[in-house]
């Protein structure tokens, strides 16, 4: 157990696998932290991983993330950052052995220790489970898991902030996981520096949502915010959220000094309906938390303080997130120019869909849609404008028959020949296939989930 601190800092890296390459070297780098959170993970990733390991067995993680240490391994170990990550997608131990290269390449042999959180991975599992009755039904349907079996491709359960507390207390300076909840990489650090209890639900449901503010990255210090956006300084260079926080589990969100957005009450308040559910429950592995008790408040210039968070036991369930290929979709682009640009985009989409039809193509669901008519808002959009300058044609299909949406992507250039005038905008070629991977939530008890947790020195 460390010793005790009336308060650390945790700064949030990563917001998905994808977002700003800088953003976790500033954190490091232009401000006191003790902490560096990087969430990598969205459902549909972990199918993507998968699929990637069936080619390379060395594959499955995220890949940005080695050479991200690489670069900010040094600064981490001369100022005492530790790092939380669920960076291991299905391959925590691979991600783990490319880190532990890194850093003996750097010369940090003997200076740091590397935790590894595993057992989320139940795909080679899911058979004897079924079997043993564990039906994993959709939680949203009621249908059991078999019925979609055969298509399965990820199935990992999310675990809680517990494991990574034990990687903690045993000197990981680095903290690997796999499925591991979002808010989890950030209540780890707090449940070890602070000491709470497994039973302390109420601070436990404050250091969720300290998590679950900064999960998404800058979506809470400026980014992606509705309130008054066109006033919200330097977005180019925007700063992510940093959660400064004591052992009674009240916390301050801000960011580093003389970064671009802003932290504010409505940032926030933005941030906090994101995914929320029922406000009253808001269920983890680690905790029930009320979010109708939280109270936040101005305290100062970028500085929102978080107090008053009550919560409740957790739950006897894990949540499970199942991926599965639900067949193939293409979607094609056309853009038409004034004038009558969106008379000119329906008669094509009628055109193409009576081709289709004359073909003998049959697809589950064909979408048309009218970008910059009502793509966004549907018909609250009201009477389409005449006069469009432009207006752009999407049409995508999906269905279970490849070969009927391979040929769907040979038809949309033939329009411009052959259909109505003035197409500007055609680039790229014919539409791609793509598989559909499909999302399958359920619920497993805690009881048939083992997490491990393996620690070594570099």
């Amino acid at each position: 157990m460390s010793t005790r601190r009336e308060t650390i800092r945790i700064a949030c890296g990563q917001g998905f696998w994808g977002d700003m390459l800088d953003a976790p070297v500033r954190q490091v780098t232009e401000g006191p932290i003790d902490y560096l959170m990087l969430d990598y993970l969205a459902e549909v990733t972990m199918s993507i991983m998968q699929k990637q390991r069936a080619r390379d067995a060395g594959a499955g993680y995220a890949r940005d993330f080695v050479p991200l240490m690489r670069e900010i391994l040094p600064a981490c170990v001369a100022r005492d950052i530790r790092v939380t990550a669920n960076a291991g997608g299905v391959n925590p131990e691979g991600c783990a052995e490319a880190v532990r290269g890194v850093a003996r390449e750097l010369g940090l042999g003997g200076r740091l220790k590397i935790g590894t959180v595993t057992g989320d991975d139940i795909m080679g599992r899911l058979d004897e489970l079924l079997e043993r009755g564990v039906e994993l039904r959709n939680m949203d349907t009621g249908e059991p898991l078999s019925k979609v079996r055969e298509r399965v491709q990820s199935a990992n359960a999310y675990l809680g902030a517990w494991p990574l507390v034990e990687a903690l207390n045993r000197g990981a300076r680095v903290v690997i996981t796999g499925r591991s909840t979002d808010t989890g990489l950030t209540l780890a650090p707090l449940i070890h520096e602070f000491g709470w209890g497994e039973n302390d639900w109420d601070v436990l449901a404050a250091g969720t949502v300290a998590g679950h503010i900064i999960e998404c990255g800058a979506q809470c210090s400026g980014g992606n915010c509705q309130y008054e956006w066109q006033t919200i300084p330097d977005l180019a260079g925007v700063g992510f959220p940093i959660v400064e926080a004591g052992p009674d589990g009240s916390f301050v969100v801000t960011k580093h000094d003389g970064t671009g957005g802003r932290v504010s009450v409505p940032s926030v308040k933005e941030q906090l309906v994101y995914e929320m559910g029922d406000p009253v429950a808001y269920i983890t592995p680690d905790c029930v938390a009320d979010f109708t008790t939280i109270q936040l408040a101005d305290a100062g210039r970028d500085r929102v303080r978080v107090s008053g968070i009550k919560g409740r036991p957790a739950t006897e369930f894990l949540k499970v997130s199942v991926s599965y290929s639900a067949g193939f979709k293409a979607v094609g682009t056309l853009v038409y120019a004034w004038p009558d640009a969106y008379a000119k985009a329906r008669a094509a989409d009628q055109i193409l869909r009576a081709r289709l039809e004359r073909l003998g193509l049959k697809f589950d669901h064909t979408l048309t849609e009218f970008v910059g008519v009502n793509s966004t808002h549907g018909h609250l959009a009201g009477e389409p404008d005449a006069d469009a300058p432009e207006v752009q044609l999407r049409i995508g299909v999906r269905g279970e028959d490849r070969k009927a949406v391979e040929r769907f992507t040979k038809e949309i250039a033939p329009l411009i020949l052959t259909g109505p005038p003035a197409v500007t905008g055609f680039a790229g070629g014919r539409p791609k296939v793509e598989e559909i991977v499909a999302y399958w939530p359920a619920l497993i008890p805690k009881t048939e989930i083992e997490p491990r947790v393996e620690v070594a020195e570099v």
